[in-house]
């Protein structure tokens, strides 16, 4: 099995990993033992342990050692107890996930078996809307051609429905049950990977061998959507799958104040070490000159040396002083946190009552580390938005129709959409004058809307009379869909070589003549059909830079004032798309058929040939005019990220959509912006592409005027001065990074990261598109240990598990996509708006309060140390102790208790009104507080006590940055200089990027489902309708169905015999 490749075999005992997670640190039997070790990695631990071991001998110690072991043991067991039950909430969660129901194949029936039994060979039934447990080979589907469709949210992010065909063996299966279960195929596989998009195996099954890849895989996470069964066998199980090979290991976590208590009690041994050879020098000096006149009193028979009584002197009070270092810091630390845990627990303004979802405190031990935050890394869908699309806006023939929602009345209407019984009644449009047009009959809204509700890949489905579904690529293009049908043009059917459209309440079937599919490279679609009384129309939608190129001549008027209005949807935030349509002749189209079908069966450049028989007839086409769909944000997502911001607090975007879609978000809540700088995109397929991308970044950033000629001045700068923050401090404008997976995947090189680590942390803005979960572990893994920055990393899907693992704090966000990246993070919450409340109350409180309390417990544990210290001087260095250590433990517990319990009592009696209730005549004065604020003489205290202390520091540091300024002064003084200056500029002129335009076609990552409708393997049963004459011709001419999945051969001769191993 630990072979070159994976072997399974159903009939055979294969001792293979079972379908357990685990995000859980212990268990019982390593509990103790992992536990006491990370404990004993604090330094205090370590030291009054072997502290305790110097109390064992009697000839040096004064003292008890009952008075070490008992608080040693009792910080040690308060510890445990708190790590355990944050670790038994993450065992209960992984039983959740453990013990979910799957439908498994055994002994020749379909029985429940939880999810972490599953084991590699067991056959699955999964059903509609469920998760995928484990690493599935579809076997068949109740879909036509063993289709299916699955959503990957969790892995990538991306909510677009992908399809998948199981081998046409396994898919005649079906769900005979006795047939599924005599299914004795051998698949021979590669090992387990992170690699979501690539697979590579081969089905050995009745002396055959059939070629598997990704497209005939269902990867655990995913879920499966608008497909009412099918049937799997589990490849990979566990942690062999995909997902959790994704998801990295789970890391102790230590709070910057933990490493800083280390270093500051590891100065303080020190500082003890040098008292104690000073009292030591002391101890010798005294027992020379006077100590021997004692021995008639006292006598000492064990030491007659000076020096030797001076060094066990040292080691006693190295155990009298053992009090400066403290052994109850760690406690006292831990209740101050587990304090601050509840407070966010119990924080009202973070809990989201629609789906009643509170915030919740997984790890208590790292909430003063919220108030340090320099980078937050996110993921997008789901995060920052919602990933619900809607037709806002759009541009017809020169005007536009729609109102922004942001700025609608309370008592705004809706369009009355009661007129079509086939409306969807959650769509809310605003503009009355759209549904007036397509009422009086305007030709082009007509046609506007006829190109919206033709021109899609969309499939429906209607159960019912009047319940009508539709299965959907993407988001984008069920918004348009849905505008179509609400505003009268109703997609109802289609099949291979037709498509019914209800056109205000009359049905309407074309002929489907030819799909031209998108893909990343035209960002466009279009479809050819021809209408009832035999006119060949072409419908075309996509981005409007590539749109306008292949506009008629005559469109130029109409080409910029859609323009104008392109731009205006843009500053909105929304996504656009640019409509056009072009009248066919029947010689027209058979002439273009011939070139098309010559492209189809070309042997060499295939894609080519049909890119240009594509540019052949998508040409003068006439503009019909654009949509705008909005991707609407979370609620509060952008004035979260302005606060943020102006925090200082930079926000990465790191997300596994393409780059048009994540720039579109960023555009959206104001991470991008047309008066930016410059945004550079990174896309370089090659390591020199990259790197010279990044270099002519860095170039613009540091500009080429003669006193800065290149970067190196600065960098010379920053290594003279060695302030990390000088570099930064140099870049005035506003600037953007946007970079590729692809491209990432270079930059992250050893020889590279440096130089992209540096460009990324001089922009504002940075938005890694199309990475993998490792990736984006690597992005912060970066970040961490290059810049020594705190990080925060936040997202609500499994495929943010690895970063969220990877950064000094992880925020899982209980959204759509599960609860795997709630089980694996620190803090959980409903939304993303909360993160702002989480860092800039909780987390700066959090790390103000522990500050104070550090330097109060230090200075209360060096103040009575030091007594004991100077009390030598007076006793002869004989290590005695002049308070009790019962006593001084008395009196600790007692101010300590006491001063709280007496705060809270005079807080109780100022601010209650109980206790006026209780006693009217002995409090008269409740709220005494407001009422002593109103006397003058407390204000005059307040005054004095202010200027006494302030003024001092304030001319001092004025002074100071006036006469000697530092490097970083200056540079601030030469930044805030520029930024006086930069208003002035701007209010001249306004440069909009045509760039800055969304096109909603940005959501695609994969050809779309052209060739997969025109084939006719997603439709179930044929539509009567009769096909004219011309869409026979063209269907039977050529075969669509035979260029849906074919890919590149693959031989199957890679598997070599002799690196298998027969099971």
């Amino acid at each position: 099995i630990r072979n070159s490749f994976w072997l399974l075999a159903k009939d055979e005992s294969i001792s293979n990993n079972d379908n357990r997670i685990k995000t859980s640190k212990y268990n019982i039997l390593t509990f103790l033992p992992v536990n006491l070790f990370e404990q004993f990695q604090r330094v205090a631990n370590a030291y009054f342990l072997f502290l305790l071991v110097l109390q064992l001998i009697p000839e040096i110690s004064s003292l008890s050692w009952f008075t070490t072991i008992v608080p040693l043991v009792l910080v040690l067991t308060i510890t445990a107890v708190k790590d355990a039950t944050d670790d038994y909430f993450r065992h209960k969660s992984d039983n959740q996930v453990n013990n979910r129901q799957a439908e498994v194949l055994i002994d020749g029936k379909l029985q429940n078996e939880k999810w972490m039994n599953v084991r590699p060979g067991d056959i699955i039934k999964l059903e509609n809307n469920k998760f995928v447990a484990a690493d599935l080979l579809l076997l068949s589907s109740s879909e036509p051609h063993g289709l299916c469709y699955i959503e990957t949210a969790e892995l990538d992010g991306e909510t677009n429905l992908k399809v998948r065909q199981a081998l046409p063996v396994t898919s005649e299966l079906g769900a005979d049950i006795s047939r599924l279960a005599e299914f004795d195929g051998v698949v021979v596989c590669e090992p387990p990977n992170n690699k979501l998009d690539k697979f590579i195996g081969v089905l050995l099954l009745k002396d055959n061998r059939y070629f598997l890849n990704n497209e005939k895989m269902l990867l655990r996470g995913c879920v499966l959507r608008n497909t009412e069964w099918c049937f799997g066998m589990v490849i990979f199980a566990g942690p062999d799958t995909k997902l959790m090979q994704n998801s990295g290991r789970t890391k102790f976590k230590r709070t910057s104040i933990d490493r800083l208590m280390n270093t500051l009690v590891l100065w303080i041994f020190g500082f003890l070490i040098c008292t104690g050879i000073i009292l030591a020098i002391g101890s010798s000096i005294w027992e020379h000159h006077v100590g021997a006149h004692f021995r008639i009193y006292l006598y000492w028979n064990d030491v007659n040396s000076s020096v030797f009584s001076g060094f066990l002197s040292f080691w006693s009070y190295i155990i009298i002083l053992n009090t400066v270092v403290p052994i109850s810091l760690y406690v006292s630390v831990e209740v101050i946190r587990l304090g601050h845990s509840h407070f966010i627990n119990w924080d009202l303004k973070m809990y989201y009552p629609k789906k009643d979802i509170p915030a919740e405190v997984r790890t208590t031990t790292l909430n003063e580390e919220l108030g340090q935050i320099e980078y937050v890394f996110s993921d997008k869908t789901g995060t920052i938005t919602q990933n619900i699309m809607t037709f806002n806006k759009c541009s017809i023939n020169g005007k536009t129709y729609g109102k922004n929602w942001h700025n609608l009345q309370k008592k705004t209407v809706p369009v009355d959409f009661s007129f079509n019984p086939l409306a969807d009644r959650k769509y809310k449009f605003y503009d009355h004058s759209l549904i007036e047009s397509i009422k009086l009959g305007d030709p082009m809204v007509h046609e506007f809307f006829r190109l919206l509700s033709l021109c899609h890949t969309v499939m429906s489905e209607e159960k019912n009379a009047g319940e009508l579904t539709y299965q959907v690529q993407s988001p984008d293009e069920g918004a348009l869909v849905t505008a179509a049908r609400n505003f009268g043009f109703i997609f109802k059917s289609r099949t291979p070589e037709t498509i019914t459209v209800e056109e205000m309440g009359k049905l309407v079937t074309y002929q489907l003549l030819a799909i031209l599919d998108f893909n990343n490279i035209r960002k466009r679609m279009s479809v050819i059909v021809q209408t009832p009384d035999g006119q060949i129309k072409l419908y075309c939608k996509g981005a409007d830079s590539i749109l306008f190129e292949r506009l008629h001549p005559s469109n130029e008027e109409l080409m910029c004032l859609t323009s104008n209005h392109l731009e205006e949807f843009a500053g909105e935030g929304l996504r656009t798309l640019a409509l056009a349509y072009k009248n066919l002749t029947e010689e027209h189209f058979r002439e273009w058929f011939k070139i098309l079908q010559k492209a189809y069966t070309s042997l060499d450049s295939r894609n080519e040939h049909l890119a240009a028989a594509y540019e052949e007839i998508e040409r003068d086409m006439m503009l019909l005019g654009a949509t705008a769909v909005e991707d609407k944000l979370q609620e509060g997502v952008r004035e979260t990220i302005a606060s943020l911001s102006l925090a200082n607090i930079k926000i990465w975007v790191l997300t596994g959509d393409k780059q048009e879609t994540a720039m579109n978000i960023g555009y959206s809540c104001h991470m991008l912006t047309d008066a930016m700088n410059e945004i550079f995109i990174v896309s370089g397929h090659t390591v020199v592409e990259v790197r010279e991308e990044l270099r002519k970044a860095k170039e613009y950033l540091f500009g080429r005027s003669n006193d800065l000629p290149n970067g190196h001045v600065f960098c010379e700068k920053m290594q003279e001065s060695k302030q990390d923050s000088v570099l930064e401090e140099t870049i005035t404008g506003d600037y953007a990074l946007v970079i590729n997976g692809h491209s990432l995947a270079h930059a992250l090189e050893a020889n590279l990261e440096n130089e992209f680590l540096e460009v990324a942390c001089m922009c504002k803005t940075v938005i890694c598109c199309r990475v993998t979960p490792l990736q984006k572990a690597q992005v912060v893994e970066l970040v961490k240990n290059h810049r020594k920055a705190i990080t925060l990393a936040i997202g609500d899907g499994a495929n943010d598990i690895s970063m969220i693992k990877s950064a000094h704090i992880g925020v899982g966000i209980s959204g759509e996509e599960g609860m795997q990246a709630v089980l694996a993070s620190d803090y959980s919450f409903a939304q993303f708006k909360y993160l702002k409340r989480l860092l800039l109350v909780h987390g700066r409180w959090s790390y103000f309060r522990m500050c104070k309390f550090l330097c109060y417990f230090f200075y209360k544990n060096f103040a009575f140390t030091l007594v004991h210290f100077w009390f030598g001087f007076f006793c002869g260095f004989s290590a005695q102790i002049i308070l009790d250590t019962s006593y001084w433990t008395a009196i600790n517990r007692f101010f300590i208790l006491g001063s709280i319990a007496v705060y809270f009592a005079i807080l109780f009696t100022m601010h209650s009104g109980g206790i006026f209730y209780i006693f009217p005549t002995h409090f008269p004065y409740v709220g005494n507080a407001r009422n002593s604020l109103s006397q003058i003489s407390v204000w005059l205290v307040i005054l004095l006590t202010t200027v006494v202390s302030v003024m001092p520091v304030i001319t001092f540091r004025f002074l100071k940055e006036d006469l000697n300024p530092t490097l970083t002064d200056q540079v601030q003084k030469m930044q805030r200089a520029r930024r006086k200056q930069k208003p002035l500029q701007s209010h001249m002129h306004r440069v909009y990027r045509t760039s800055s335009r969304r096109s909603a076609y940005a959501f695609s990552h994969q050809e779309g489902y052209g060739e997969l409708i025109t084939s006719g393997k997603n439709m179930r049963v044929n539509n009567s309708h009769q096909t004219s004459g011309l869409a026979r011709t063209m269907h039977n001419s050529i075969s669509w169905t035979e260029n849906l999945h074919e890919k590149t051969p693959e031989t199957v001769n890679s598997f070599r015999s002799d690196r298998t191993v027969k099971v």
